[in-house]
């Protein structure tokens, strides 16, 4: 009940940041017994309030403020509390070891939280503020003192903030999902912080937990080691390690669904050029039965043919990336079509994938589409990701450009013609490929962009950019504003007034930036829309003008 507006204290509510880039949903927990509840105490009184104006379509607009702490600048003090019903009193819980509130301090940043089965102990997540740090911890709710169950470093970048847990039916085992090695796998643990076994070893990603028989000490689990990482494959192995054992062809993706005595599954079985097909398998990998094959007749027919994926280098001829080709029905190899890359590119995202697809429909407005996974991409280990750190809008950016390289040496592929378009981070790719590499792309539509790092949130741009001051050369180099005095092509910049996440003075200071340069270019803007892209036809509106079609 301590809450104050005045000094900005809130108890039993998030802050802003922890819903957005911590997923926390909730801000107070009861315990499975119903006798203790958890909460968030957030003291934000240094944290910088952003206001929007909103209500513009009104004949009076209005003004939204959050607490929102951008790159650098102070953070929201964290605690968490645990209420007795029955005693009426609040325990604070000792998530920083009763030390202070400060950028090193690994409880900086406290998410993840849950009870135990029994309702003994609270447990949570909490790193330091540089996020390279994380400890899974339980506190004695009715002490408030904490314990260590597990720690995570990764000095060369970032851990991952929230590995995945899966606990065993006895509440005192869990399963952890952890990037130790440099790829996801998996891990055996007790409550108390012991490593019980290391269930697997891989070089590839594990992805997850198909089905767990604890009564024979059997997992089974998918895994990211077909022919390539988008190939996904179900593996069994034993909870102590032992007896690991590949069940699926590494030709193929598959997606299965186990018999109740894991003798058999059904597996649908695909690629990015072979349609889904249906069969029963054993566990030896015998194919018992094959239930169904697509039928693509009417796709072919119609002149459709599936998304192209093809393996090209990083820019710098080490990495290998891959990208994916969609072509217009009855397309002509004898004409020059224009390109169109979609984007997103934010770290551990991807576009590309193993699954049979029709074309994009907007290839049927006359464009070839394609779309890069480059440094950025997920499922490939986190030693690719590290060359991103302190680095946003480089090696991505880098990526869709070489994906571009390559394709326009192909006859069809019109290379003075070669447009962008993506919202949010894809804003910052649009905006960041075309002004970086103004002899590669033509036109770019950026919708919701972040255009420098600075600007956006702490807990999200820190991850991966470290705070601005220890970093400046880093956050100049990822700002689209270093870089307007070089833009060529054309430019759709568009915004939404009532953004929250993204704020509009993203899109300002681009604009700024290209007016003082003497650049010209398109705005569009969303009277009170939040975070959003521009209107689809309007877009492509920009670009048939770009490309000079009729």
């Amino acid at each position: 009940t301590d809450g104050n507006e005045k000094a900005r204290t809130k108890s039993g509510i998030g802050s802003w940041v922890y819903g957005e880039e911590l997923f926390q949903s909730s801000a107070f927990w009861w315990s499975p017994d119903s006798k203790k509840i958890a909460y968030y105490r957030f003291d934000e009184s240094n944290v910088i309030d952003y206001p929007l104006q909103v209500k513009q379509l009104a004949l009076q607009s209005d003004t939204y403020t959050e607490p929102y702490p951008k790159a650098g600048k102070p953070n929201p003090i964290v605690d968490v509390f645990v209420y007795d019903v029955a005693t009426k009193k609040s325990t604070r819980m000792d998530i920083r070891d009763g030390k202070p509130f400060t950028n090193d301090s690994v409880g900086h940043y406290v998410y993840g939280i849950s009870w135990t089965p029994d309702s003994s102990e609270l447990l949570m997540h909490r790193t330091n503020r540089k996020q390279n740090s994380m400890e899974y911890v339980a506190a004695n709710p009715n002490t408030g003192t904490l314990r260590l169950i597990f720690r995570e470093d990764w000095p060369a970048s970032w851990t991952e903030n929230s590995p995945q847990i899966r606990w065993l039916k006895d509440g005192k085992r869990f399963i952890l999902r952890s990037e130790r090695n440099g790829f996801h796998n998996f891990y055996l643990y007790d409550v108390s912080g012991k490593l019980i076994a290391t269930i697997t070893n891989l070089q590839a990603e594990v992805a997850t937990i198909v089905r767990l028989e604890e009564d024979k000490n059997v997992m089974y689990y998918m895994a990211r080691d077909g022919d390539n990482h988008m190939k996904m494959q179900l593996h069994r192995v034993g909870l102590d390690g032992k007896g690991e054992v590949r069940m699926t062809d590494p030709a193929f993706n598959h997606t299965v669904s186990l018999s109740p005595d894991g003798s058999e599954f059904v597996d649908v079985i695909q690629t990015h050029n072979s349609p889904p097909a249906t069969r029963v398998v054993k566990a030896d990998g015998t194919v018992l039965l094959k239930i169904a094959t697509s039928d693509i007749t009417a796709f072919t027919d119609q002149g459709y043919q599936p998304a192209e994926v093809f393996p090209y280098k990083s820019i710098d001829g080490i990495e290998t990336c891959w990208g994916t080709i969609s072509y217009p029905s009855h397309f002509d190899p004898k004409k020059k079509y224009p390109l169109l890359v979609l984007v997103y590119g934010g770290p551990a995202t991807s576009s590309v994938s193993e699954t049979f697809a029709a074309p994009s429909s907007t290839c049927d407005l006359g464009f070839i589409v394609a779309a890069f996974d480059g440094r950025n991409s997920s499922g490939r280990g986190k030693r690719l990701l590290d060359q991103l750190y302190l680095h946003l809008g480089g090696p991505e950016i880098d990526d869709q450009a070489a994906g571009v390289m390559v394709l326009r040496e192909r006859p069809y592929v019109d290379g003075n013609r070669i447009g962008i378009y993506g919202t949010s981070y894809g804003g910052f790719a649009s905006a960041m490929c075309l002004l970086r590499y103004p002899d590669v792309f033509t036109a770019a539509s950026a919708s919701s962009a972040v255009t420098a790092w600075n600007h956006y949130d702490s807990i999200y741009t820190e991850r991966y950019m470290w705070l601005p001051e220890e970093n400046a050369d880093g956050y100049k180099f990822g700002s689209a504003m270093t870089y307007a005095k070089d833009k060529k092509g054309r430019l759709l910049i568009y915004y939404g007034t009532a953004d929250d996440n993204v704020h509009p003075n993203n899109s300002m200071q681009l604009i700024s930036a290209l007016q003082r340069a003497g650049k010209s270019f398109e705005v569009q803007v969303g009277p009170d829309q939040g975070h959003s892209g521009v209107n689809f036809d309007r877009m492509m509106e920009f670009f048939y003008d770009a490309f000079g079609i009729r």
